[in-house]
C-alpha cells in the first residue's frame, strides 16, 4: 500500500491536479438518472484489444437501444488505452476516480489489474475485466474486481488432465515472467502435481522488449530437456515468437508436443487470414486450448452482425463474446441498483484528506462511490443468458461451468478433438449437452478425444520424453559384490560389470526404440556385499539416475523408488543342515507322530467300551465275568486294526459304530502302509527345524548375508532379536557357520534369498530348504519416481520373457551341478494328527449318537420297571429307597435281554388273535344253522 501511494503521489505532481477537484454528489431522487458513466480501460491495439472496443461499443448501442433495461436511462462508456503498462493503467483509474464512474470494465492485462485494483478497493468502484485470466486476482484481497471470463485456474487444470490422459509424466513449461505467467504457472504446477505428474523445467521469458535472439537462448535449453512436452503460456507477440523459432530449431518435429494456452486462439480468430496463416505455418500439431461458449440463436446473429461491420477483416474471438457480455451485466446491475432506490453519489475520502494535510499535493478529487457495496451485491447476484452462456457467478466469484474446447492446428485451421469442463473432464460430447444428462461419469473409460495429428505429422501420440541431448549419461549403480559375483561383477582393468542382472539389463536395453546412453558405476568398498537400502537411497538424491543389479522389490524401497517388472523370482527361505535317518528296529514307529499314535491307541479302546456298552445286553459274546468282559473288550478293539475280529454284533447301534470304526481303520492303515514303505525304501534327510516358526520360537543364532533385506525382515518383520543375527559374507562362511552350529559357535540356520541359496546348494549337499517361503518379492531395476523409462523397461523384460532370452541368459550364468537335483525342500516325514482329525471327528459323533440313544432306552426301562414296583395304593412296595432304584438300574443295564421270550410273547397274542377270528366265524355258523331250522319249519 505504501507504494502504491507514493505512485499517487507522483501522479499528482505529474498530472497537476487542481485542489478545487471535483465533489460530485447526487441528491437522492425518486427520478431515474439520465445517464449513467461507466470506464473501460484495456490496450487498444492489442489483439483481444481491437476485438473487445468494437464488442463494447455493440454492446453499448444494444443496450441503449433496449427498452427492458435502464429504462430512460442511457449508458455511456468511456475507454481509455492502459497501452499494456501497469503505469499508465493506473494513471488512467486515477482519471476516471475524478468523474463519476459508477464501475470501470477492465483491465485488460493481469499485471495491470495487480497494479490498479488498490484505487478500487480505497474508492469502492467495482472493475470488471473479460480478459484478466490471473487466478490470484480472484482471492479475498480485491473485493471490488470481479472477473467476467474464465479464470486460468480452470485452464491449467484442463492441461494436467491432458498430460494424464496421454500418460506424460513431465511438462516444460515457457512462460512469461510476471504476474500472469508465474500464477499460471503455479496453477498448472499445483494441477499436475495432484496427479502424479509435475513441471521438470521452468522457462521464463522477461517481460518487455525482448529479441529473438534471447527466444533462441532459452529453446535452446529447453532442447537438450528431457522432456518433450511443452506448455506455452505467454502474450501473443511473444508466443508467436516462439514458434517462430522453435520451428526453424527443428523443435515442432516428430516427438515433441506443444500445448499453448487460449491466447494462441484467441489470435488465430481474430487475426485476418493471411496473419493467421503466417501462424499456422510453424505451429502444425499444437494442442490449443480455447474458451468454450455454446452455440445459440443470439450468438449466431452477433457474429453475423459482426461480419457486417468488419467485412471479413477481423475475427470474433471468446474475448469478444466476453466483453459483449460484460457490458450487458454491468446494465442489468445498474438497472437493478436503480430500482432498489440506490443513489449515485461521490464522497471525499477522509483517510486521503487527512493524510495530505501537510503536503502541497490536491487529492481531494478522488472520490468514493457510496453506492460501490450494493452496486457490487448487483454484479455477483446477476443471472441472465448472454453471448457466452449462462451469466451467473459461483460464491467464490467465478463464472458458473468453465468448459474449453481443446482444438488442434492442422493446415490453415483449427480442428476440435474434444472439450474439457469442471463437470465431466474430458469429452467429445459439448457440455451443455453433458449438463442435462445427469450426474457425470469420470471415469478413465469416459474421458474420451478425437485423434491429433501431432508435430511432424504422425497421429501417434508422443512418447513424451527423450534422453536429452547434452551429451549426459545415465549415471547407474551397480553393487560391488563379493560373494555370488554370478549375478553382479565388475570386470577386471574394465569400467564395465558382467553377471546375470547385467545381461537382463543390456538385453531389455537393446530393445526400446531409442538410444539409452549410460554408465556403470559401482558401489561398495570390495570388501563386504554392500547395503542394498544405501544404494537405492542414492537415487532419491540424484547420485545415481537407477541402480541396476539383484535389487529385491521390498516395501521401504518401493515407497521411495519405482521398479520395473519383476525379471526373477525371489523370496526368503531357511537353509539348514540335515542329516540321514537309518531304517533300524523301530523304524516301524516313524510313520505316526507321538500325538497320532497317542490319540489312535485312545480311540482303539474307546471304540471298544462303545461296542460293549451297546452289545452286552443283547449279545452272549460281550457277557461273562468282568475279567472276560474286559479282554472281550481290549480284544475286540485291537482285533478291528487287522479286520479279525471274531465277536458278531447283533444290535443295530454297534453295527453302526462299527461300520464307521472300520471304514477309519482302513483309511488310517493305507496311509501307514505307504508311510513305512517310503521310509524303508526311499533316503530319508532330518532336520529339527522344521521352518521359520522354529527358528522364531527358539534362541539359536540365525545366518543371514550382508547386505541383503533379509535382516531387516528378521528383525522388524518378525522379531527376532538382534543379538541372534549372525551376518555372514556368502557361500564358504554359509557352510562353515553351519557345519560349526550354535553350540560351536556357528548358527542353527541361514535366512536368505532363494536365487542365492539355490546356487550355495548347487555344490552343498549337505543343507537343505526347510519348509516353504514366507516372503513372495522379485528383483527390479530401480528408477526415480515416475521415471518413463521404467515403464519401457518393464515392456521390454517382458518381452525377453516371452521370448525365452530370460531364461537362455538365466542358464547361461546360473546353471546348476547334479548336487542341485537334490535341492528339495525338505518336509516332514511323519504323518500327523491334523491329517486325520475329521476321520475321528466322524466316528466320535457316531459313538456319541449311539450311546445317546442306547442311555435313552434304558432309561425308559428304568421308569417302566419303576412304575410297576408300587403298590395298588400309591406306595412303594419294597421301600423305593435310593439304593433299591440304583439297584434296579444296575440290573437293568446287566441284564441279557431274553429274545426267545419276546418271540414267544408275540407268537402268543398272534395265537389269541387267531382263537379270537376262530370264535366269530363258530358263532356265525350257529346262526346260520338256527336261520335253515325255523325256515324248515315254516
Amino acid at each position: 500500500m505504501g507504494l502504491c501511494w507514493n505512485v499517487l503521489l507522483l501522479l499528482s505532481l505529474h498530472l497537476g491536479i487542481l485542489s478545487n477537484g471535483l465533489s460530485a454528489s447526487a441528491s437522492s431522487s425518486s427520478s431515474r438518472p439520465k445517464v449513467v458513466n461507466v470506464g473501460a480501460i484495456f490496450t487498444l491495439d492489442s489483439t483481444i484489444g481491437r476485438v473487445a472496443k468494437i464488442a463494447i461499443e455493440e454492446a453499448v448501442n444494444d443496450v441503449n437501444s433496449n427498452s427492458s433495461v435502464l429504462n430512460g436511462t442511457k449508458l455511456v462508456v468511456d475507454i481509455r488505452n492502459s497501452n499494456c503498462s501497469g503505469f499508465l493503467g493506473l494513471v488512467e483509474a486515477l482519471r476516471f476516480m475524478e468523474t463519476d464512474v459508477m464501475a470501470v470494465i477492465g483491465p485488460q492485462s493481469s499485471v495491470v489489474a495487480h497494479t490498479i485494483l488498490h484505487v478500487a478497493n480505497e474508492l469502492q468502484t467495482p472493475f470488471l475485466s473479460f480478459a484478466a485470466t490471473d487466478p490470484t486476482l480472484s482471492s479475498l484481497q480485491f473485493p471490488y474486481f470481479l472477473r467476467t471470463t474464465q479464470s486460468d485456474l480452470h485452464q491449467m487444470t484442463a492441461i494436467a488432465e491432458l498430460v494424464e490422459h496421454y500418460n506424460w509424466k513431465d511438462v516444460i513449461v515457457i512462460f512469461i515472467d510476471d504476474d500472469y505467467g508465474r500464477n499460471g504457472l503455479s496453477s498448472l504446477d499445483d494441477a499436475l502435481s495432484s496427479r502424479r505428474c509435475r513441471v521438470s523445467y521452468k522457462a521464463g521469458i522477461p517481460p518487455g522488449d525482448i529479441t529473438r535472439s534471447d527466444i533462441m537462448d532459452i529453446l535452446v535449453k529447453v532442447a537438450l530437456m528431457e522432456s518433450r512436452v511443452i506448455v506455452l503460456h505467454a502474450y501473443p507477440h511473444v508466443g508467436s515468437v516462439v514458434f517462430d523459432v522453435a520451428h526453424y530449431l527443428g523443435m515442432m518435429d516428430e516427438g515433441y508436443v506443444w500445448i499453448a494456452t487460449d491466447w494462441l486462439s484467441s489470435v488465430l480468430d481474430s487475426s485476418p487470414l493471411h496473419f493467421s496463416e503466417a501462424i499456422t505455418a510453424s505451429t502444425q500439431g499444437v494442442l490449443v486450448l480455447r474458451q468454450h461458449t455454446p452455440d445459440s440463436e443470439k450468438k449466431r446473429e452477433f457474429l453475423t452482425r459482426w461480419n457486417k461491420l468488419t467485412k471479413g477483416s477481423l475475427g470474433v474471438s471468446t474475448y469478444a463474446l466476453y466483453a459483449y457480455d460484460t457490458v450487458w451485466l454491468l446494465a442489468h446491475a445498474i438497472d437493478s441498483f436503480i430500482n432498489q432506490g440506490g443513489v449515485i453519489s461521490f464522497s471525499n475520502d477522509s483517510s486521503l484528506v487527512n493524510s495530505l494535510q501537510e503536503s502541497n499535493l490536491n487529492l481531494e478529487a478522488m472520490s468514493i462511490f457510496d453506492g460501490g457495496p450494493l452496486l457490487m451485491k448487483n454484479i455477483l447476484e446477476s443471472d441472465f443468458v448472454g453471448l457466452t452462456g449462462p451469466v451467473k457467478f459461483t460464491p467464490e466469484k467465478s463464472l458458473v461451468f468453465p468448459s474449453y474446447e481443446i482444438v488442434n492446428i492442422i493446415g490453415t485451421g483449427l480442428h476440435r478433438v474434444g472439450y474439457w469442463s469442471n463437470y465431466s473432464g474430458l469429452s467429445v460430447v459439448a457440455p451443455e449437452i453433458l449438463y442435462l444428462q445427469g450426474p457425470p461419469n469420470r471415469s478413465s473409460a469416459n474421458q474420451l478425444l478425437n485423434g491429433v495429428v501431432w508435430p511432424g505429422e504422425t497421429t501417434r501420440a508422443p512418447r513424451g520424453w527423450v534422453f536429452p541431448n547434452n551429451g549426459k549419461q545415465l549415471k547407474i549403480g551397480v553393487p560391488r559384490r563379493v560373494s555370488y559375483r554370478e549375478f553382479v561383477s565388475q570386470v577386471s582393468g574394465a569400467n564395465t560389470s558382467k553377471g546375470f542382472c547385467i545381461d537382463v539389463f543390456t538385453s531389455a536395453v537393446n530393445l526400446l526404440p531409442y538410444a539409452v546412453p549410460y554408465q556403470f558405476v559401482p558401489f561398495g568398498n570390495g570388501v563386504e556385499n554392500p547395503s542394498y537400502d544405501e544404494l537405492v537411497k542414492l537415487i532419491t538424491t540424484g547420485y545415481f539416475d537407477a541402480v541396476v543389479g539383484d535389487i529385491a522389490i521390498v516395501t521401504n524401497r518401493t515407497k521411495v523408488v519405482d521398479f520395473t517388472q519383476p525379471y526373477a523370482a525371489s523370496g526368503l527361505v531357511v537353509v539348514a543342515p540335515v542329516k540321514k535317518l537309518n531304517t533300524g528296529a523301530w523304524a516301524f514307529l516313524r510313520p505316526f507322530s507321538r500325538q497320532m499314535w497317542g490319540v489312535s491307541a485312545a480311540f482303539f479302546v474307546f471304540i471298544g467300551i462303545v461296542v460293549w456298552t451297546l452289545e452286552h445286553r443283547t449279545n452272549d459274546e460281550f457277557r461273562g465275568p468282568p475279567k472276560q468282559q474286559l479282554i472281550t473288550i481290549l480284544w475286540f478293539s485291537l482285533s478291528t486294526l487287522f479286520f479279525a475280529h471274531r465277536e458278531t454284533t447283533v444290535s443295530t447301534l454297534g453295527r453302526l459304530v462299527l461300520i464307521i470304526w472300520l471304514f477309519v481303520v482302513l483309511i488310517i492303515n493305507s496311509s501307514y502302509t505307504a508311510s513305512l514303505t517310503s521310509i524303508l525304501t526311499v533316503q530319508q534327510l532330518y532336520s529339527p527345524i522344521k521352518g521359520i516358526e522354529t527358528l522364531r520360537e527358539g534362541n539359536d543364532p540365525i545366518g543371514f548375508q550382508v547386505g541383503s533385506f533379509a535382516e531387516h525382515y528378521l528383525r522388524e518383520g518378525i522379531g527376532i532379536p538382534q543379538s541372534r543375527l549372525v551376518p555372514l559374507g556368502g557361500p564358504e562362511a554359509y557352510a562353515e557357520a553351519l557345519q560349526l552350529g550354535p553350540e560351536k559357535g556357528g548358527v542353527a540356520a541361514v535366512v536368505d534369498e532363494r536365487p542365492y541359496i539355490e546356487l550355495f546348494l548347487a555344490s552343498q549337499c549337505k543343507f537343505r530348504i526347510i519348509g516353504q517361503e514366507f516372503t513372495k518379492s522379485g528383483w527390479g531395476f530401480a528408477f526415480p519416481r515416475d521415471s518413463p523409462l521404467a515403464i519401457d523397461l518393464s515392456t521390454a523384460i517382458l518381452t525377453l520373457s516371452e521370448n525365452g532370452d530370460l531364461q537362455r541368459i538365466h542358464d547361461k550364468w546360473l546353471t546348476m551341478s547334479t548336487c542341485s537335483s537334490d535341492n528339495t525342500e525338505l518336509e516332514s516325514d511323519r504323518l500327523h494328527l491334523k491329517s486325520f482329525w475329521g476321520l475321528y471327528l466322524l466316528c466320535g459323533i457316531a459313538c456319541f449318537i449311539a450311546l445317546l440313544i442306547y442311555v435313552f432306552q434304558i432309561f425308559h426301562r428304568f421308569r417302566h420297571a419303576a412304575t410297576e414296583d408300587y403298590s395298588p395304593d400309591g406306595g412303594p412296595s419294597g421301600g423305593g429307597s435310593r439304593s433299591k432304584r440304583l439297584q434296579t438300574l444296575l440290573s437293568l443295564i446287566d441284564e441279557k435281554e431274553d429274545l426267545s421270550k419276546r418271540d414267544r410273547k408275540r407268537r402268543k397274542i398272534e395265537k389269541e388273535n387267531d382263537l379270537e377270528m376262530d370264535s366269530k366265524r363258530s358263532h356265525s355258523q350257529v346262526c346260520s344253522s338256527e336261520n335253515n331250522s325255523f325256515n324248515l319249519r315254516s
